[in-house]
């Protein structure tokens, strides 16, 4: 994972966590990896992880068996999107249409390349 220096790397890692769980990387009550695990897979500090974890346990996303780990929420899916689709709609998206104003790309042309990514990307596995 490749962090960016616009955001806590803590941040980072919730957002790269509830991704693994909306592409189902990890079920509904299944546990998930270990703070330890992860952060000697991201190659940070397991107190950046804790941080991550405790950010998702308190968005109800995971919650923890106490001397067992943490699992996936029954109702993450729905949580993970309700939060990234608010904060995407407010934050990224009005930079997205501000650049396809100026750069004066139909809106045609941008389904196009999104029914083509979506394609490649995902109806291919």
């Amino acid at each position: 994972m490749e962090f960016r220096n616009n955001e806590a790397i803590y941040v980072q890692i919730a957002n790269y966590m509830s991704e693994q769980i909306l592409l189902g990387k990890w079920e509904i009550n299944e546990k998930i990896p270990s703070v330890r695990e992860t952060a000697t897979e991201l190659e940070v500090n397991p107190n950046t992880v804790m941080r991550s974890y405790e950010q998702l346990q308190q968005a109800d996303i995971i919650f923890n068996k106490r001397g067992i780990g943490f699992f996936v929420s029954p109702n993450s899916h729905q949580l993970i999107k309700k939060q990234q689709r608010e904060q995407f709609m407010q934050e990224e998206l009005p930079i997205f249409f501000r650049k396809i104003y100026l750069l004066g790309i139909p809106l045609e042309e941008i389904r196009e390349k999104y029914n083509s990514y979506i394609t490649a990307t995902y109806k291919n596995k």
